[in-house]
């Protein structure tokens, strides 16, 4: 092909000095058709396209390329492979070319179906401990054998490129608590500024421009890590560009092929050591020298010390009904006897419901995300047994109740008696004075005697309580009396005798 160059040289031979054609292909040993294909054409450069690409590797493995990114396009946006992953499996039926000619087929092939996008940015700098960046993805997996849409939380230092992935079932309040609580102890600190879209649990009004009314919850938790929150713009995902790459990134990384798991706990665990072992083995994107587990290691100390767990969660207000039942999310939770008929106050966490009544917690359980769920607690339920002895039998919290073992023992026993039930309700009674280890460790006692009653039981719980005999104190010798007294009871005889 004719350099630029050449061209120069024959159009001034011709045009300043005079030569002819035959002239100039001589001297500057081209041919005379290209000669004159240049003064005749006027054009400075040419250029050369192949109408054929010669393709010594990728040739023959064309055809099962076309068929892998056909499918991969077909895909879910979410689920659709990378050039490189794509690659990958090429290689693995036995391709053995390189990447870019893979790279430049592929663009290629997009470009002619109409998935080739452009779009232009303006490259960010972030200072180490400057900010970090949060975001929500959904992703599809099987937990527990079935197909679950879960929720992931994203958060990225925005210097280091260190990455935090954490699933849950739901993009409320109290989960955005505790994922940056989660990534705030594994970062043993956060940033100065927070970098988020304007989601709900956090934005209440956008206004022009920058200004924003925050959820107060919120607020309180970014006051909590010392963090000064900034929403982007809206429809502007590129402001916190990373996050949005990392939730790709992700994707193609951890969540493909689709992950199995049994209990989010399980699939949480896997995600953090993915994060960290990614880290570990992939090379910072500026710092090409150093990893991204490196550069963070550089940044720790200029993040903002982690001030330990926010106490995040959503609160709600809630009535309590006759059968010691709070609705919540769609669910039941069993509260203590005593808070029926007054108002409670439901504080939801990510993985757990504390239920308070006057600053006083009536009850705890695990956080249940089905519907129409009842989670008792039993012991809840033992004072309204006190007056229906009955419902020890029958009553919906008590089924399947373990109890410890000595425990269980004599209420199997107690259960051929007429006032079994009854005896039951008065040791069950006991636990909440004198405490479970306690209590069964009476009726340890009392089977080791032979005897199983109520009363037995209680009589060694009374033993346990009081005190026995004071303890002998012997006295020093310097307190010994060396006169004993001597009684004389005459002497009230003398005052009889006076009155």
């Amino acid at each position: 092909m004719l350099t630029v160059e050449t061209i120069g040289r024959i159009r001034r031979e011709h045009f300043i000095k005079g030569k002819t054609i035959r002239e100039i292909a001589r001297d500057l040993r081209v041919s005379r058709n290209t000669v004159r294909k240049v003064l005749r054409s006027g054009e400075t450069a040419f250029e050369y396209e192949r109408n054929v690409q010669p393709r010594p590797k990728l040739g023959r493995w064309t055809v099962e390329l076309d068929e892998l990114l056909t499918s991969n396009a077909a895909k879910p946006t979410r689920e659709q492979l990378t050039l490189i992953r794509i690659f990958e499996q090429l290689r693995e039926r036995g391709y053995e070319g390189g990447y870019d000619a893979v790279r430049r087929y592929a663009r290629r092939w997009a470009k002619q179906h109409g998935q080739a996008t452009a779009a232009a940015y303006v490259p960010l700098s972030f200072a180490p401990g400057e900010a970090y960046q949060f975001d929500w993805s959904h992703e599809v997996v099987l937990l527990n054998g079935v197909t679950v849409i879960v929720k992931a939380a994203h958060v990225r230092l925005c210097h280091s490129r260190m990455l935090f992935v954490r699933v849950y079932p739901r993009e409320t309040q109290e989960m955005v608590f505790d994922a940056h609580d989660r990534a705030f102890a594994l970062f043993k600190g956060a940033c100065r500024r927070g970098i988020y879209d304007n989601m709900k649990t956090a934005v209440e009004t956008v206004f022009v421009g920058k200004a924003r009314v925050y959820n107060r919850r919120f607020l309180q938790m970014c006051s909590h890590y010392l963090v000064d929150p900034v929403a982007c713009t809206p429809a502007s995902g590129w402001e916190k560009g990373q996050v949005e790459n990392q939730v790709g990134l992700v994707r193609e990384r951890f969540f493909t092929p689709r992950l199995r798991f049994k209990t989010y706990d399980e699939m949480n665990a896997w995600l953090l050591d993915k994060c960290i072992a990614y880290a570990k083995v992939h090379r910072h994107p500026e710092l090409t020298d150093q990893t991204i587990w490196d550069v963070f290691e550089a940044e720790r100390p200029k993040l903002v010390p982690y001030a330990g767990r926010f106490d995040g969660f959503h609160a709600v207000q809630a009535s309590v009904s006759k059968t010691c039942l709070v609705r919540f999310d769609n669910n039941k939770y069993s509260v203590a006897a005593r808070a029926v008929g007054r108002p409670v106050e439901v504080h939801a966490y990510a993985n757990r419901v504390v239920i308070r009544q006057d600053g006083r917690i009536v009850a705890e359980h695990s956080r249940s995300f089905g519907r129409n769920d009842t989670l008792y607690d039993p012991w809840h339920y033992v004072p309204v047994l006190a007056r229906k002895p009955g419902a020890l039998r029958n009553g919906a919290p008590f089924k399947d109740w373990v109890l410890p073992a000595a425990m269980e023992r004599v209420r199997r026993k107690l259960a051929g008696a007429d006032d079994g039930n009854r005896q039951m309700v008065d040791i069950l009674t006991a636990v909440l004075t004198d405490g479970l280890p306690a209590v069964d460790a009476a009726c340890a006692e009392a089977i080791a005697h032979g005897v199983h009653s109520a009363d037995v039981i209680l009589n060694i719980l009374a033993r346990q309580r009081d005190p026995g005999p004071p303890a002998t104190i012997l006295t020093p010798a310097a307190l010994t009396l060396r006169h004993a007294p001597v009684a004389d009871c005459a002497r009230y005889d003398n005052l009889r005798r006076t009155i």
